[in-house]
């Protein structure tokens, strides 16, 4: 059909394939059951295809408006066989992710009319924030933009060296204080020293803690704050980075984040080591935030921009 049309380059498709590959044969093995000895999709397949998916962690929600796409389609077509269900599923899963208007872009882009491009990265500890921040400095510099970190996570000295680790692996500055310093002050600074440079984009690391949204929320609200007192717009995108394979738990950090500060997009992290990639499906259906990368593996290049048609088609396909 029209929605798949070979959008990522072989080398990037495969990258993809390899990493939803768990996911996958899980899927698969769990659909296998659901249909075993049934030549047609009757309700007892839709009982059971509504269990796999949820148990493939889609979430509760759009499980139940995949399944009503597909009796819509049963009831229209009178009669619709097994082996048919899985090339329904790939266009009905594509169809409500093409509803919202996210999941289309192909390559790493920012807006050219914001100089620099300020990302404030949030998420809780151990997710691969550090990580993402760091593949995509690399990214953008791959394209020729100049690039500041700034390390206002300075509640972890483990967090500001783990960044001073992948600026200097990139060739990317990094503005930083010494652990306790105030994240708004070092936020400033990355700031301050981004528009003296002459900088295009900038990645602020914040502190990933979740315990007390209060806290958190007073925390990212002085920091947007102070960060306006050098650039009166930003941050231009709040990224929160998301663990995949924690499936349900990342459904409910997406909930508490974006209950404590405005997230303007996501990030879900490591979906090769395993079988939760589902729930990409259900967080870019249920939160009206833009899934825009996605980590398939530990390699530099392994984190990608999320295009729904080409995660439908490897996953399902």
């Amino acid at each position: 059909m029209s929605l798949f049309k070979n959008i990522f380059s072989p080398q990037k498709k495969e990258t993809l394939d390899k990493g939803l590959e768990k996911s996958k044969s899980s899927f698969f093995s769990k659909l296998g059951k659901a249909v075993a000895g049934k030549s047609k999709v009757d309700d007892d397949v839709l009982d059971n295809l509504e269990e796999v998916l949820v148990t493939s962690d889609v979430g509760v929600n759009t499980t139940l408006k995949i399944i009503k796409r597909i009796e819509a389609r049963v009831s229209k077509d009178k009669y619709m066989g097994t082996d048919e269900l899985n090339a329904i599923l790939r266009e009905e899963i594509a169809g409500l992710l093409s509803e919202t208007n996210s999941g289309e872009a192909t390559e790493y882009e920012i807006p050219r009319d914001k100089k620099p491009y300020v990302i404030m990265v949030v998420g809780v500890n151990g997710v691969g924030k550090t990580t993402t921040i760091g593949k995509l400095a690399y990214q953008f510099k791959k394209q020729g933009l100049k690039v500041v970190l700034g390390a206002a996570d300075t509640f972890r000295a483990a967090a500001i060296g783990q960044l001073q680790v992948w600026a200097d692996r990139v060739d990317v500055p990094l503005v930083k204080q010494k652990m306790g310093s105030d994240p708004a002050s070092v936020a400033f600074d990355t700031l301050s020293s981004a528009v003296k440079q002459d900088a295009d984009v900038v990645i602020i690391d914040t502190a990933g803690r979740l315990h007390n949204k209060v806290n958190l929320m007073n925390e990212l609200t002085k920091v947007k704050r102070v960060m306006q007192k050098v650039i009166d717009d930003t941050p231009h995108e709040v990224l929160l980075v998301l663990d995949g394979s924690t499936g349900q738990n990342a459904f409910e950090q997406a909930k508490q984040f974006t209950k404590a500060t405005e997230v303007t997009a996501l990030a879900v992290t490591k979906l090769d080591g395993t079988a939760k990639g589902g729930v990409v499906i259900g967080i870019s259906d249920q939160f009206q935030i833009p899934v825009k990368y996605i980590g398939v593996g530990e390699g530099v290049e392994d984190l990608q921009v999320f295009n729904k048609y080409e995660f439908v088609d490897s996953f399902f396909g």
